[in-house]
């Protein structure tokens, strides 16, 4: 006989104090810490918990008591619902207020090395309609939303879909992998992402086009990404999942179709992916209209960017993070420059001026070669890029071979630099290293195994995702 599950309490009139990770706010509860998603510090709220645990509690909102100063009208019909730009409820000064102090709570927590006063956080000029890239996904099981369900003041509006509409397009809903919540406006990108967005689905639902099960693995239409570029250029790429000559003539049929309705669309692109996830890394992009690309600006330099390269989502405030970057490097026109993890190669092109020499190094080959056009494209002839897993290809004989480098730039991915990586940062001892970082707490751990040689001796946090929890931070390490 199975034991009864313990029914979790209701919590009354408990104040929020403070803000924690994941876009959730914080309150103390004795002891216990609770974590509550879509509250903001001065909120006074009954609480139904969720989940308890020896030392916290998470749970979600059932009522406000009292609504505190702080909190604003979000902007987004799909606020509490959709799972993204949580923080839309804080003004955006006291968002970026509690991202500088997360940042510096941990590097102070997890680094435990020295550090010095903290730069002030430099926020978005862009608070809406800030990115470049935004993905939406189909299905054909929709995420069913009932604002009753919500409290005052985080009830969204509901998407109305037909009742016999094929599935529904927008973003995962969170909790689930198989269903869609409707999206009917997004203020991450500008408006056009909305018009293509809904034309498609429209059209998908006049013509009888299948949404994707992703249980069945069947259904034509997977999902659709979009980039827009800041020299007026826009690129689409839908992915199909196509297992049939009817579905291949309707796949080309709406392709035709974008093409004729949409003319600001100069990159027009289709993958068809039968695999059982979304990823098309490892799959051939076909080109149906326009080019295979896009070209971003920055600071006179022109980026090519295909569907499958990494750029930074806010194309403004990239400028502003890598100029940071590049302020932090000191760079005098005669160093070696290692970049690790440089994507397309934007930093290293972009510093390589006033290098006598920058590496560049990356795991995926077709953003290197990318990287290589980006570097023939503006005419700069100091580069070099390697393609190749970063633990495998910086060693000692890389090193050895390509000399030791004054500064290293490294901008990793959110699990940070893996050890193998940071032994051979070690090794090379470059004078300078200037650390890129999406995810402070891990900055920290690596900050922490580098200051058997080096000090930290700037700290600059950057805003890339208003709205959101996520903060950049640029630290400059000096050797000892």
């Amino acid at each position: 006989m199975s034991r009864k599950r313990k029914e979790l309490p209701i919590l009354e009139a408990v104040e929020i104090t403070d803000v924690a990770a994941e876009g959730k706010a914080l309150a103390r509860i004795g002891n216990m810490v609770l974590f509550v998603p879509y509250a903001v510090p001065g909120d006074v709220v009954d609480v139904k918990v969720t989940r308890k645990k020896h030392s916290f509690m998470e749970g979600t909102v059932l009522r406000f008591h009292r609504k505190s100063d702080l909190r604003q009208q979000p902007v987004c019909p799909h606020y509490g619902v959709c799972g993204g730009c949580k923080w839309q409820c804080l003004p955006y000064e006291e968002q970026i207020h509690w991202k500088q102090r997360q940042v510096m709570d941990n590097l102070t927590r997890i680094g435990k090395v020295e550090l010095p006063e903290c730069l002030p956080i430099l926020g978005s000029a862009q608070t809406e309609e800030y990115r470049n890239k935004l993905e939406f996904s189909f299905s054909n099981k929709i995420w069913k939303v009932f604002p009753d369900q919500h409290p005052e003041g985080l009830a969204p509006s509901v998407e109305e879909v037909p009742e016999d509409a094929p599935g529904a397009v927008g973003f995962h809903a969170g909790g689930s992998f198989d269903k869609i919540l409707p999206i009917r406006e997004c203020h991450l990108m500008a408006a056009v992402n909305n018009r293509i967005r809904n034309g498609i689905r429209d059209y998908c639902y006049r013509e009888g086009l299948t949404f994707h099960d992703a249980r069945e693995h069947a259904g034509l239409m997977r999902s659709i990404m979009l980039r827009l570029s800041n020299t007026g250029e826009l690129m689409l790429l839908v992915q199909f999942c196509i297992k049939t000559e009817e579905q291949q003539a309707q796949a080309m049929g709406l392709l035709e179709w974008i093409r004729t309705d949409y003319p600001e669309i100069t990159s027009l692109l289709w993958v068809n992916n039968e695999k059982f996830n979304d990823t098309f890394g490892d799959l051939p992009v076909n080109k149906y209209a326009g080019t295979d690309h896009i070209f971003l600006a920055m600071e006179g330099l022109r980026f090519k960017v295909g569907p499958k390269s990494f750029y930074q989502t806010n194309t403004e405030q990239a400028y502003t993070l890598y100029k940071v970057a590049r302020e932090f490097a000191g760079l005098t026109g005669n160093e070696l420059v290692y970049d690790l993890y440089t994507g397309t190669g934007t930093i290293a092109n972009f510093v390589a001026k006033n290098a006598r020499k920058v590496i560049g190094i990356e795991y995926v080959p077709d953003a290197i070669e990318d990287a290589k056009a980006n570097s023939r494209l503006n005419n700069i002839d100091n580069t070099l890029f390697y393609a190749g897993d970063m633990k495998d290809i910086l060693d000692k004989q890389f090193i050895e071979r390509h000399g030791r480098p004054d500064v290293i730039i490294t901008d990793p991915p959110r699990a940070g630099m893996h050890e193998d990586v940071v032994n051979a940062i070690l090794f090379a001892e470059p004078l300078r290293i200037v650390y890129v970082s999406c995810n402070p707490a891990t900055q920290a751990r690596d900050l922490q195994m580098l200051g058997i040689k080096y000090s930290v001796k700037r700290i600059q946090p950057v805003d890339m995702f208003p709205h959101t929890q996520h903060v950049e931070n640029v630290v400059l390490l000096e050797r000892k």
